[in-house]
């Protein structure tokens, strides 16, 4: 059965600034993870961005809201993946809170 994940991340940037650290991030994991990935798209609209990553032979879909004072990030694992539910989460919450956290510096690509 599929699984959601949602979690919340507070931070004092100001939206834009947290949407630029949330968007390197991303981008660093996608190149750290390139020969992983069959496929990973992300898609910014405002501050609100949709992803799409297919590895495994499965497709995981989230969705990333940038607020003035948080981030949220809401993840639908497939079932496959669901029982890495909690694993997901804890990458999902400490790289966030690694990318919003004063004095963060982007990794070199």
């Amino acid at each position: 059965m599929p699984q959601s994940i949602v979690i919340t991340v507070p931070h004092n940037l100001g939206a834009d600034a947290a949407k630029k650290r949330i968007a390197e991030r991303i981008e660093a994991l996608r190149t750290a993870y390139v020969d992983k990935l069959a496929q990973s798209e992300v898609n910014w609209t405002g501050n609100k961005a949709d992803l799409r990553i297919q590895a495994l032979g499965q497709s995981m879909t989230a969705q990333i809201d940038v607020m003035p004072d948080s981030v949220r990030i809401e993840a639908q694992l497939p079932w496959l993946l669901a029982a890495l539910g909690d694993k997901a989460k804890g990458f999902l919450t400490s790289n966030a809170q690694e990318s919003l956290k004063i004095g963060y510096t982007p990794p070199k690509s």
